[in-house]
């Protein structure tokens, strides 16, 4: 039985959506909201009965039945630290995202929407793997003082979905292998993938890990500090630093992976110094990595929108390789993977986890 699925992505100026028949795309849009049109609600959940409405009304114009789907599933948002997996939108997680206790970002639409529209279609509703996904070891929560523990923060999505490909181009389940996964986009986030537990991780939102595109990465500790209290700079100017301005954009001035690559191609040598640099870091990560799981490791997976980059993915690769096999992924797969989920729980092959404040 081929079931029907409604899949909601929404990200700061557009919301992607898509039907599948089973695996078959039926339809798959981007939406793009101009900034007038996002600016004139004071927040990002008051957003929320504008984005249903282009959907609902998109699927009407294609002659989609909001009648005939069987379940509809979000992105997930900024939630309490759950574990990865499937994750039914009940009133508790609603609750939570509306009141964007743990901050404001469009991804907590997610499952507001598809539980909006999922009530239309007397369906269910989900989320999965969130960004706050946490499955680390408690040992890897310690990072040196008390007052500032570890964080998993990372792309938990697209790094479970690839992890899981990798798994099946084995021939093995996901739960049964050790992987070391690296998704790089605008963040960098390399994770343990230990018998489907994302042990460990950096955060790769706001100060950990290998520099990338937009973010520092980990800083040496005492020159940040001293930067911090110079009085150059404001505290805001500063995370800017961390997210948003740090990384290849502070070195280059430009987050461009192709306008790089062409910077190199004209024989720039500090752009291909600061590139190999990242290549390099990212390599560091998953060697110390492979130590976490101590040297039983099934695959190296390399996935996110910069693992298009050949020139990227053969540096690390010439590191790594003698590590596990490599796998290359290119692409953030959140439909895909949103699709997969979806699939998985409509099959029987995973119960949906009921969420509680």
């Amino acid at each position: 039985m081929e079931y029907r699925i409604l899949i909601i992505n929404p990200g700061s100026t557009s919301t992607k959506y898509a039907v599948f028949d089973g695996e078959n795309e039926k339809l798959i849009e981007t939406i793009r909201h101009e900034h007038d049109e996002i600016t004139q609600f004071a927040a990002v959940g008051d957003q929320f009965i504008f984005r249903s409405g282009l959907i609902e009304k998109a699927l009407e114009k294609a002659k989609i039945p909001v009648s005939s789907l069987d379940c509809v599933i979000g992105r997930g948002g900024l939630l309490k630290p759950i574990s990865g997996g499937v994750w039914k939108v009940n009133e508790a997680m609603i609750n939570d995202l509306k009141e964007a206790k743990r901050g404001e970002h469009a991804s907590n639409l997610g499952g507001i929407i598809a539980h909006s529209i999922a009530d239309k279609a007397d369906a269910p509703s989900f989320i999965a793997d969130p960004v706050v996904v946490d499955e680390m070891n408690d040992f890897a929560r310690i990072s040196g003082h008390p007052e500032l523990p570890r964080l998993s923060i990372f792309h938990a999505l697209n790094q479970k979905a690839t992890a899981r490909r990798a798994a099946a181009e084995l021939g093995r389940p996901y739960e049964s292998c050790n992987f070391i996964v690296a998704h790089m986009g605008g963040g960098i986030s390399v994770g343990a993938h230990q018998k489907g537990r994302v042990v460990d991780v950096n955060n790769a939102l706001n100060g950990e890990g290998p520099f990338s595109p937009e973010r520092s990465g980990t800083l040496p500790a005492g020159q940040l500090v001293k930067l911090c209290f110079s009085g150059n700079y404001t505290e805001k100017e500063i995370l800017n630093k961390l997210k948003g301005k740090g990384g290849l954009t502070a070195y280059l001035g430009t987050a461009d992976g192709t306008k790089i690559e062409q910077m190199i191609d004209n024989g720039d040598k500090n752009a291909k110094l600061i590139y190999n640099a990242m290549a390099y870091q990212v390599a560091k990560e998953i060697g110390a990595l492979s130590a976490v799981l101590s040297g039983n490791i099934d695959g190296i997976v390399l996935t996110g929108g910069l693992a298009y980059s050949t020139i990227l993915t053969d540096k690390i690769s010439e590191h790594i390789n003698f590590i596990a096999k490599v796998f290359v992924y290119p692409g953030e797969n959140e439909i895909e993977a949103l699709r997969d989920a979806a699939i998985r729980i409509l099959t029987g092959k995973e119960d949906p986890k009921e969420y509680v404040n």
